[in-house]
């Protein structure tokens, strides 16, 4: 005698493309950061009702940590940029160069989503801003490796202070951030990038 076969419930499907609505929320939240964004913008922008966001992603936190991981281009893909890169110096002028243009499209906020985020008062946001700066250290971290390896093998000056000079790079990064929101151009940014590049240990 066959067993009786168990039904089981397949999950309501989504009647929303999801990759459209969460495009939609990471531009809500890079143009206005997170505390900034309300529910009531969200569902908006995504075209959803309030259950539909949260069935479908959580919570606003989640969303929001969802919609980065988008913005940088996938779990990782940064780190992984950085680590291959044939040389520190290419590493630094890939991360600066992608950060100008990033900034500065013609179909997106002026300047950085992290950046966006960064000031955070609410308890609430708390958890938000730890989870950027991570986000935020590990990429600093990560240039900091990779000009080590360049000392390491003869590429670089041995006395090259290596967290001074990713700090520096990073600070270069954030700061264009700044200047696209307050109106400056990719042309302005891509100089800048140039000037930085230009003092870089030989």
């Amino acid at each position: 005698m066959k067993p009786t076969p168990v039904l089981r419930k397949t999950g309501r499907p989504l009647s929303f493309d999801r990759d459209a609505a969460l495009e939609a929320a990471m531009h809500q939240f890079w143009r206005h950061g997170f505390e900034g964004t309300s529910i009531s913008q969200l569902t908006r922008a995504m075209g959803i009702t309030p259950p539909s966001l949260y069935a479908a992603f959580g919570d606003k936190r989640r969303l929001f940590l969802e919609a980065v991981d988008r913005y940088l281009g996938g779990a990782g893909s940064i780190l992984q940029a950085i680590s291959d890169a044939p040389s520190a110096r290419a590493a630094a002028h890939q991360l600066l160069i992608a950060g100008a243009i990033g900034n500065t499209g013609e179909t997106t906020p002026p300047g950085c989503l992290l950046a966006s985020s960064i000031v955070c008062s609410s308890v609430a946001a708390a958890g938000v801003r730890e989870d950027l700066a991570t986000i935020r250290r590990d990429v600093e971290l990560a240039l900091r490796r990779r000009i080590e390896r360049d000392v390491e093998d003869g590429t670089m000056p041995a006395n090259t202070d290596s967290e001074m000079l990713a700090g520096h790079a990073f600070a270069v990064l954030q700061g264009m951030s700044t200047l696209a929101k307050d109106g400056a151009g990719r042309g302005k940014l891509l100089r800048i990038v140039d000037s930085f590049m230009a003092a870089w240990p030989q």
